[in-house]
């Protein structure tokens, strides 16, 4: 899965040599990749590709099963393992000296498949043993949401954090947007013991039922029509008005996250000031959260092992085989989590 970050229309399958021992000491037969939107970006020009190499191999959001292991890693030769995407800066600086990349503070990290390292979008990759993962055999193909889990469990790890700071009558949580992130965030929602409401613009399609089975429940339409004062929100569309509206609808004490990332220029007509007053008096905290420490994998694996397999399974609406990958972009209404088989 090779593309020229910023070159529209580069997207191809590519012949590769087998990996370099150096990119890893474990050797990993790929299984499948899921595809996000992050991955359509690279091609529109957020990526680096490694060194002087004109392409990059993408792929974030990995499956594989090991081939070749050494003694003492997390995994041995014909596990299932996910391979973490973030790496620490080379300086380090604090938080990557301790593990904690995901909140590197100098911006000097590397990304498999996104930024100066290549992905794991291909029959064959390596992986060290500290950024291997290891996948338990009977989530099978579901390991490959491991990824997307781990976003949304540091979500919740720092929304659980936070709610600490105040006794709370309630344990109603809002999702807004029901993607995979929004629905893997629904998920861990409901596992935590909460009432989930999920909000999204779609009517029809999986994600309403898929909401519904989950045991939350769906709305369509616009956040002051929903009649709920939520004690956690999870935000996942990266829409600004939603963003500075849901603050002043929340509850006291209340925690908004924001995982969604906006790219639209264009103004609110919400009165900030209005909105400002509002957090202050009720003690409304709002973060924002990106990418994940091993950790909140090991988190991840541990929630879909919970989960309902079935429910799991119907996420991913689409597989596309790897010569043909550059489909996986395509984005179709029934889509949820399209995956592409690197084994085809």
């Amino acid at each position: 899965m090779s593309v020229i970050p910023g070159k529209p229309g580069s997207a191809a399958a590519a012949e590769l040599p087998d990996p370099d021992r150096a990119d890893g000491e474990i050797l990993v037969e790929g299984l499948l990749t899921g595809i996000c939107a992050t991955d359509a970006e690279v091609i529109g020009g957020y990526g680096e590709p490694r060194g002087d190499a004109p392409r990059l191999t993408i792929g974030h959001e990995s499956l594989g099963r090991v081939l070749e292991a050494p003694d003492g890693a997390p995994v041995s030769a014909g596990d299932l393992v996910a391979g973490v995407v973030r790496r620490p800066d080379p300086v380090p600086c604090a938080a990557c000296a301790v593990g904690q990349w995901d909140f590197c503070q100098n911006g000097k990290y590397l990304e498999r498949g996104i930024k100066r390292l290549d992905g794991y979008g291909s029959e064959r990759w390596r992986v060290d043993p500290e950024f291997a993962i290891a996948v338990p055999a009977h989530l099978g193909d579901l390991g490959v949401l491991t990824e997307p889990a781990s976003i949304v469990a540091k979500a919740w790890e720092q929304i659980d954090r936070i709610a600490a700071r105040a006794p709370r009558a309630g344990q109603v949580a809002l999702v807004t947007g029901a993607g995979p992130i929004g629905l893997l965030a629904a998920l861990l929602g409901v596992q935590r013991g909460f009432e989930v409401h999920v909000l999204d613009r779609v009517t029809d399609g999986p994600k309403p039922g898929l909401v519904a089975d989950l045991g939350a429940t769906f709305h369509h339409g616009a956040i002051g029509g929903l009649g709920l004062r939520p004690d956690v929100v999870v935000e996942c569309t990266g829409v600004s008005d939603l963003v500075v509206g849901l603050a002043g609808r929340v509850a006291t004490a209340a925690v908004i996250c924001l995982a969604g990332i906006s790219h639209a220029e264009r103004g609110s007509s919400v009165n900030l000031d209005r909105i400002h007053a509002r957090m202050v008096v009720e003690n409304t905290v709002m973060f924002g959260t990106v990418n994940a420490a091993r950790r909140n994998y090991e988190q991840a694996v541990a929630a879909l092992a919970k989960a309902d397999p079935e429910w799991l399974a119907r996420l991913i609406s689409r597989r596309v085989p790897l010569s043909s990958w550059p489909r996986a972009l395509d984005r179709r209404p029934e889509d949820v989590k399209v995956t592409v088989d690197l084994t085809q």
